[in-house]
């Protein structure tokens, strides 16, 4: 006779004794199992011990059953062993099991943080007398301390404002002592990184203790790693610096030649780089151009003589008009004349007062800091657009002035300047980092590119919203393709004239023809459940493949991963955490939890999920929101998720909602259902009178002797 359901028999170790087979009754709680495996070995005190897995996780078991070994809690005392090798051995220790949260809430609970922080400031002076005779042990001593201390803050836990100024510059000089050990100055970078972003007293304090010039060596290695938590810090500094200080700090970059230094050691490095490393360079790169967000949204004061300055030096470079005619009431009214005339020729809407073209926020001031960067540094393209306009027929004029207003506008809105950076974005644009004058010199190549354009398409002034949407889509094409300097992005938009834009739009054209009549959508609607029923499968059985996902924590560190997979049956939900990323699917039976479907009670999404409702800057930015959703379950269980990318989203959110039988709204069904029904329709259509399709698919021809045939047309 089988046993019950509930008995199951599993594998219990414990350090120097045989391990045994033991048979555990999944009623009783969790606190009597262990009792009754601590009386199999004569162990007192039960409440001391906890049961925990034996794989590669080592994270302890609430309630769940599985293979386990069996630990004690003891390395609360054993740190402060007198024993050197002891000592070493439990602190190795503590750093493993620190990623278990149930662990780290329990030597949190002993005031474990408060042991170790104390141990940083003051225990390492002693270990720094054995340095000399002991310096490999001290080395891995304080790597383990510190790795130890990161993994439990992680857990957020406790908060980062008790840390005292003492242990924030111990820190701080391990940034500058260890340079030469890469584990104790990652563990350094990535606690000064979480102080920065989770305390504002903390950061003040951080800021004073590190500067610029002591991080700038860290990326002149060849380190990825290390230049990547060295990046991140940078970030943090920039992220968290209040307004008046931002500019200073920018400054501060600036002199330290920080983005040649990145461009050289980073970007051109003979090495490919990685995720991480991609998405603190386009954090550096958001922050650096959220510094045009206030001259952005400064409107100009038609009274400024100073900024009404800069206007007179655009006419003057345009017109060279060097000679004014003498202060007189007769010549007072020839120079308005002609101050009109030409401000007509500039292209301002405004001919008499252009100051109000510049009230419009986005993009303010700073579309007139570009126009005059263009005439000072392109001073020949600059006169050769405008005179060239002001020569032509009035219908066909580019009006420079307009335009350079609307691009500038447009070019804020691609770049996205304004907003707070993206946690799960890795869209860097290399040749940002080729200039300390980026934005203004791309501004330079795209305006050139409208006066072109506007030439090509013959516009009037009627055109002139096409042609913005032509030049944004030549812009947006160009970008995609990454360049690595602004002059091969000026290259690739060389090639994206208006002739090859309207052969591009012909060609997506073709391949999305709409059948609109009716017949047609009668057929559609016959077999639009067969393709959604399609969809819905397809769905399922991804969710069955299941997913791994990243922990999103203050420092958006890669190295803390959950998988989450649908039970064959789809009744099942099994998640756990791993180690690192899955190469393949991860097996149920390595997944310690799981959610029965008939508990899930709700799928939301975006701003409605619980871990969206939390505080925290980098919680509240657009692309984190828009990747967001939660299984509610119970009355108050939640299981939170952020897809690593909007298609992944969209699978999780249709299948969870096929579950509960609830329709598929994504854009992704949407798109897979016009692709499938555009293909249905075709098929059906096909005159396939007395052509007899084949029930099997045609053989897989055999590799040829070689590929010199191929050509790499990229």
């Amino acid at each position: 006779m089988p046993p019950p359901a509930d008995i199951v028999k599993v594998a219990i170790e414990w350090p120097g004794a045989f391990p045994k087979l033991m048979e555990i009754d999944q009623k009783k709680p969790l606190s009597s199992i262990i009792k009754e495996v601590c009386d199999g070995w004569s162990l007192a005190n039960h409440d001391q011990f906890a049961l925990q897995h034996a794989d590669s996780s080592n994270f302890y078991i609430t309630e769940k059953v599985g293979k386990f070994c069996f630990v004690d809690f003891q390395l609360h005392e054993r740190i402060q062993s007198s024993s050197m090798d002891a000592k070493l051995e439990a602190l190795k220790d503590l750093a493993n099991y620190s990623r278990d949260v149930t662990f780290a809430q329990e030597f949190i609970n002993l005031d474990g943080i408060s042991l170790l922080t104390q141990m940083v400031e003051s225990g390492t002076e002693r270990y720094q007398k054995l340095q000399k005779i002991m310096k490999p042990c001290f080395g891995d001593m304080l790597s383990f301390t510190l790795t130890a201390f990161v993994e439990l803050m992680d857990h957020g836990i406790v908060s980062w404002d008790t840390f005292s100024v003492a242990f924030i510059k111990k820190i701080a000089s391990y940034v500058n002592k260890f340079a030469s050990d890469i584990s104790i100055l990652q563990r350094s970078l990535a606690i000064l990184e979480s102080m920065v972003l989770n305390s504002h007293d903390l950061y003040q304090k951080v800021a004073q203790e590190i500067t610029i010039g002591q991080l700038i060596p860290h990326l002149q290695g060849t380190d990825q790693e290390i230049q990547t938590y060295t990046i991140a810090v940078i970030n943090a500094l920039f992220l968290k610096a209040p307004d008046d200080k931002r500019q200073e700090m920018a400054n501060i970059l600036a002199q330290k030649q920080l983005r040649s230094i990145i461009l050289t050691h980073v970007i051109r490095a003979q090495r490919a780089i990685n995720n991480e490393m991609a998405h603190q360079l386009y954090v550096l790169q958001v922050l650096t151009f959220n510094l045009l967000e206030d001259r952005m949204m400064t409107k100009m004061d038609p009274q400024d003589q100073a900024q009404r300055d800069i206007i007179f030096e655009l006419r003057r470079i345009a017109f060279d008009a060097e000679s004014e005619p003498n202060n007189s009431s007769g010549s007072m009214e020839k120079r308005k004349s002609m101050y009109t005339r030409d401000y007509k020729k500039l292209g301002f809407i405004n001919h008499v007062n252009p100051a109000l073209d510049f009230t419009q926020t986005p993009p303010g001031m700073l579309a007139l800091d570009n126009m005059l960067y263009f005439a000072k540094h392109h001073q020949d393209a600059y006169i050769r657009i405008v005179l060239e306009n002001s020569s032509r027929e009035d219908k066909h004029e580019c009006p420079f002035g307009r335009s350079s207003i609307e691009l500038t506008k447009m070019l804020c809105e691609i770049l996205k300047v304004g907003e707070l950076p993206s946690e799960t974005c890795n869209d860097f644009h290399p040749m940002f980092f080729t200039h300390d004058r980026s934005f203004e010199e791309f501004f330079c190549i795209c305006i050139q590119l409208l006066n072109k354009t506007w030439k090509e398409m013959r516009a009037t002034s009627e055109d002139f919203n096409k042609v913005m949407q032509v030049v944004k889509e030549q812009i947006m094409r160009a970008l995609t393709t990454k360049p690595s300097s602004l002059d091969q992005f000026k290259s690739k938009l060389q090639n994206l004239s208006y002739t090859e834009i309207l052969k591009i739009r012909q060609s997506e054209r073709m391949n999305q023809e709409d059948f609109q009549s009716r017949p047609i959508l009668e057929l559609k609607e016959k077999i639009q459940p067969e393709i959604l029923e399609l969809i819905k499968q397809q769905r399922l059985n991804r969710l069955v493949e299941g997913t791994c996902f990243r922990k999103l924590n203050s420092r958006r560190r890669q190295d803390k991963f959950w998988y989450c997979r649908l039970s064959p049956n789809h009744k099942v939900l099994h998640y756990g955490d791993l180690e690192e990323s899955p190469q393949g699917e991860v097996p149920h039976d390595s997944l310690q939890d799981k959610l029965p479907v008939a508990d899930i009670k709700a799928v939301v999404t975006g701003k409605d999920c619980p871990h969206m409702k939390e505080k925290g800057a980098l919680k509240q930015n657009k692309e984190v929101l828009e990747l967001a959703f939660s299984i509610l379950y119970d009355s108050s269980g939640q299981l939170n998720f952020i897809a690593p990318d909007k298609h992944e989203y969209c699978v999780w959110t249709d299948g969870l909602n096929a579950l509960l039988g609830k329709d598929m709204l994504s854009d992704l069904t949407r798109n897979d259902l016009d692709t499938l029904l555009s293909m249905e329709i075709k098929l059906r259509l096909l005159d396939l009178e007395n052509i007899q399709i084949p029930d099997a698919p045609p053989p897989i021809p055999k590799e040829p002797s070689n590929y010199d045939f191929v050509y790499d047309c990229n």
